[in-house]
């Protein structure tokens, strides 16, 4: 375990506790610089420099993120912990990275990580990330809705676990199995934006070619399907040279 700086606002009858972050990074000088940066910011921060760390961490006290270095040493790295933290625990993951291939973003969100940013970073753009995922944690929202596994919004329920989407009255949806995986995959990952490349490449199993226009086909009937349609939708928006991002709220 490395120790971090006190310093954190004590909450008081009017304010709310500070919300927990654990870095686990095995590079002890960055992770000296995160404790004492989101500290400042007024979160309770600690920090880990390896697995066995961070399940010491986690079984002492109750995190709302973990921020994970995908490059720890040994046979336990980032991905690999990030898939037991999705299986035991209930908190939002951002993976750190030196590695700026595209597939290890995409290995990163397909796991279930909430972010993915490569080093080297500027602490402000790192401290937005991490504000962008806890605003989305609180109770009532997707990641609280976990246990049950359905996504609500405008009186839809998506439900992942029997995979269906269901209407304000009940009534299932006819969704092919890819609008289902392509619907699945934004609605988990709320204001993210997310590429045609990624989105292929989480919800198909198959070689495609950097012009294909499939994901634009399939948002199309989604959107009409959800009656998210118009000269601007609302739900799934598209972000202009960059991809499409799921907004469960206006």
């Amino acid at each position: 375990m490395i120790s971090c700086p006190t310093g954190t606002p004590v909450p008081t009858p009017e304010t709310e506790p500070p919300q927990r972050i654990l870095f686990v990074e095995d590079d002890r000088k960055l992770s000296a610089f995160l404790c004492r940066y989101f500290t400042e910011q007024g979160y309770q921060v600690e920090a880990a420099n390896d697995g066995a760390a961070m399940r010491r961490a986690l079984a002492g006290k109750g995190f709302d993120l973990v921020v994970l270095d995908v490059g720890l040493p040994g046979r336990e790295d980032g991905y690999a912990l990030a898939r037991e933290l999705k299986k035991e625990h209930d908190l939002g993951i951002l993976f750190l990275s030196a590695r700026q291939e595209a597939l290890d973003r995409i290995v990163g969100l397909e796991i279930g990580a909430d972010d993915f940013l490569v080093k080297p970073f500027e602490p402000r753009e790192l401290l937005a990330r991490i504000r962008a995922i806890l605003r989305r944690l609180p109770s009532g929202g997707p990641k609280a809705q976990a246990e049950t596994r359905r996504i609500v919004f405008d009186g839809w329920v998506l439900d992942l676990d029997a995979r269906v989407l269901r209407d304000q009255h009940g009534q299932v949806q006819d969704l092919t199995t890819q609008e289902f995986n392509l619907l699945s995959v934004l609605a988990q990952r709320p204001g993210r934006v997310l590429s045609r490349d990624q989105l292929l490449d989480l919800t198909v199993s198959r070689n495609w070619s950097p012009y294909d226009r499939s994901v634009d086909v399939m948002i199309g009937k989604i959107r009409r399907k959800i009656g998210d349609t118009g000269p601007q939708p609302r739900r799934i928006r598209t972000i202009r040279g960059a991809g499409y991002m799921f907004s469960p709220e206006s």
